[in-house]
């Protein structure tokens, strides 16, 4: 099993920049990426960026540019690093480790962007 836990999330104005951690717990060997959603009310979470353990990295158009998704060879601790922020890229932002065939997700994280 593995454990997810998010944080960094916060109220920042647009233009502004916040960076998310994700660090995991448990059978962290087993890892195989980790990815970011994010879901406003009403909707469905969408994927945002994603990480594998050889490091190759996606990310939604919306964001390429100016998220950056990183982390360390084990994927224990990943990164979104989130710059030029706009009001719709408020929404919760859930971190999801997949492995062994099965996948975990962390509590999830607000983040904020208004003026």
């Amino acid at each position: 099993q593995v454990q997810v836990v998010e944080s960094g999330g916060g109220l920042v104005q647009p233009g502004g920049s916040l960076r998310l951690s994700c660090v995991t717990s448990g059978s962290i060997f087993s890892i195989y990426s980790m990815n970011w959603y994010r879901q406003t009310p009403g909707n469905q979470r969408s994927l945002v960026a994603g990480i594998t353990r050889d490091g190759r990295t996606n990310y939604a158009d919306s964001v390429k540019g100016r998220f950056t998704t990183s982390g360390d060879s084990a994927l224990n601790t990943v990164y979104l690093q989130m710059n030029s922020l706009k009001p719709e890229d408020t929404a919760v932002y859930y971190c999801n480790a997949v492995y062994g065939g099965t996948n975990t997700w962390g509590q999830g994280t607000q983040v904020t962007v208004s003026p």
